[in-house]
């Protein structure tokens, strides 16, 4: 079990240049693009929401993955949650493997009520582009993710777009995440602390 600690920020997309050459000044690399295409599951009767959990299939140029993170706190930008991640064969999850690896029982326990009743509720395919930042003495993955939400309601497609930066804590104080931050949005224009995760805004785009 991890505790994963991030600062989410949204991107105006007029800014992303901007806040592309802040990373390049910063580490001297031209960052790594990913193209990740992800699956969210749940029941429908949203089992794992009700939760306050969510559970994804990742596609990666490297295979596949599959998370299942509970929706912790958020505050100022600030994401602190559970997380679970695993890779698995192909595109299908494997609950048995998150069920020995989830150490929180209720949060298991509707994981397990869930599983028979499965079903794909929305995707989100972006591109991240990855940079690693050494600040103050923390290690921290700094992304820049560009792309959508997409849902499939009633046969109707609903779109949201994706523009964000994700500032996520590898080693180090958590304080370095928040000074990071204000470099960043002393730099770029319209930056602002986004409080709402990517599996929220699916949810949200499928009851609109």
């Amino acid at each position: 079990m991890g505790i994963e600690s991030e600062i989410k920020l949204a991107l105006p997309a007029g800014q992303v240049d901007a806040a592309t050459a802040f990373f390049v000044a910063r580490t001297g690399d031209a960052g790594r693009d990913v193209a990740l295409d992800n699956i969210y599951l749940d029941t429908p009767e949203l089992t794992l929401a009700r939760s306050k959990s969510a559970l994804r299939l990742r596609h990666t140029p490297d295979g596949w993955l599959q998370t299942f993170k509970t929706a912790g706190s958020a505050k100022g930008g600030l994401h602190s949650r559970h997380e679970w991640e695993m890779p698995v064969a192909g595109n299908a999850l494997e609950i048995d493997a998150l069920l020995r690896a989830c150490e929180v029982p209720e949060i298991a326990e509707a994981l397990r009520e869930a599983a028979t009743d499965l079903i794909e509720l929305f995707r989100t395919n972006f591109t991240r582009t990855i940079w690693h930042v050494h600040h103050e003495g923390a290690d921290i993955e700094a992304a820049i993710d560009q792309g959508e939400v997409i849902a499939e309601v009633n046969g109707e497609t609903r779109r949201a777009p994706v523009s964000e930066i994700e500032l996520e804590l590898k080693s180090g104080e958590e304080a370095a995440l928040h000074t990071l931050a204000q470099a960043l949005s002393a730099n770029i224009p319209g930056l602002a602390p986004d409080d709402v995760s990517k599996a929220q805004r699916g949810y949200t785009l499928r009851e609109q």
